[in-house]
């Protein structure tokens, strides 16, 4: 323990020996605080060594916190004054444990001095505390913050929203608060900006508003094309359910579905109609403005696959016509080919051909000549020809071949066929 002496000294003259401080400082949490100090001693006397101590048993012998003739054993404290007059020491960021006492000694060329009993330092939490506690805000009601500190003669405070001060004063309030007034809150002593308790959040919630239907792609759409119309809705919480409805002439029509969209994939002319939307959360509900939806026509594009689908029949149904008739055309070719290729009912003639160039003179002078062409005549065998009938008649077969001559001459006489069996 320290002797008495080593405290204050009765052989000095006290007058001459002095260390100015206040006797009480108040630091909050996590900041910076300066102790202010100064210091006189004996004129003629040279300071040799400067240091502070923290706990009234290290005022004498230490441990000391900064000594100048020893190399600094932390970065937390840092001595501002000097070896002449100024004996001011810097501590940053405050913790719990660094409240206490200090006092600053000093050796001279001569003597020894310790400025007991020092300075009082507290160590405090800066607060926020909100009237309504925890509970939850809605529009209108009324919010109170208060910034408070343990420490005495602290009331310069400053306030911030987001990070941006707006106010100063230990307290701020909302008569009426709005939705503008959602944010992070803050506060600090001016002293010690970088000292603050942490953020509140003010999360006012409120019931839809500026509930609004949109169309896409728009209002005047063509039928059978795809049409979205879209509830949106400014809430606290977010909008719950939305619920559609469609104004008739005679009532009010709910349609099917609770989501912000009302989708008609292929628009059908009786869509059109007066829609309008009703946004809710649990704090309410809002009606959007009536919006009118028009269905007209058919898209071009329909128009053109109805054309398209037209031709493609019609090319179908022709071609299906002219296979049909090229079918039938074969089947009466091939009946007649098939009737002529039968051997039955073939006839026979021969006719004389006479050379129709030649001049009476040598029709004189030679014989006529006689050429013998043979052909093959068909008969029905429902129409058989009078002399067909007649060779029947005599005992002939129908299988038999009737031979006939033909003369070709120039005057064809009837006396000159002849016809052969």
């Amino acid at each position: 323990c320290p002797q008495p002496y080593e405290l204050f000294r009765t052989d000095v003259i006290s007058s001459d020996w002095d260390v100015h401080v206040e006797p009480v400082l108040c630091a909050v949490k996590g900041s910076s605080i300066d102790i202010p100090c100064s210091f006189t001693y004996p004129v003629g006397q040279t300071v040799k060594n400067v240091a502070w101590a923290h706990h009234e048993a290290a005022f004498v012998k230490g441990p000391f916190v900064f000594e100048s003739t020893s190399e600094p054993t932390s970065t937390k404290f840092q001595y501002l004054g000097d070896k002449l007059h100024n004996c001011s020491l810097r501590i940053y960021k405050v913790e719990n444990r660094d409240a206490g006492d200090y006092a600053f000694r000093f050796w001279t060329d001569r003597d020894r001095w310790t400025g007991y009993p020092g300075v009082n330092l507290n160590v405090s939490d800066l607060k926020i505390i909100q009237s309504n506690g925890n509970k939850v805000i809605t529009e209108g009601d009324n919010v109170k913050l208060t910034c408070i500190i343990g420490c005495k003669d602290h009331s310069h405070f400053q306030w911030y929203k987001n990070g941006h001060p707006i106010i100063e004063g230990p307290s701020l309030y909302w008569n009426n608060i709005s939705s503008n007034n959602s944010g992070n809150y803050s506060c600090s002593i001016k002293t010690h900006p970088q000292a603050t308790p942490g953020v509140v959040s003010i999360n006012v919630e409120y019931g839809p508003k500026n509930t609004s239907v949109s169309a896409e792609p728009g209002l005047e759409v063509y039928r059978g094309s795809k049409v979205t119309l879209t509830c949106s809705s400014d809430a606290n919480p977010p909008v719950e359910t939305f619920t559609w409805f469609k104004i008739t002439s005679d009532h009010l029509v709910k349609v099917a579905g609770n989501k912000s969209e009302l989708v008609f994939w292929e628009c059908p002319q009786d869509a059109e109609g007066r829609y309008f939307c009703c946004a809710t959360n649990k704090h309410g509900s809002k009606n959007s403005s009536v919006v009118e939806l028009t269905v007209t026509g058919f898209l071009v594009r329909d128009i053109v696959i109805i054309s398209a689908a037209v031709v493609v029949v019609t090319v179908l149904l022709i071609g299906i016509a002219a296979l049909t008739f090229s079918r039938k055309l074969k089947t009466l070719s091939c009946a007649a080919e098939n009737e002529q290729n039968s051997p039955k009912d073939a006839v026979y003639v021969n006719w004389h051909v006479s050379d129709i160039g030649q001049s009476q003179e040598r029709d004189k002078r030679e014989q006529p000549v006689k050429q013998i062409i043979y052909a093959t005549i068909d008969f029905n065998n429902k129409t058989k020809t009078n002399m067909q009938q007649q060779q029947t008649g005599s005992g002939t077969s129908d299988e038999s071949v009737t031979y006939s001559t033909v003369c070709r001459i120039k005057m064809l006489n009837p006396h000159e066929l002849e016809i052969q069996s």
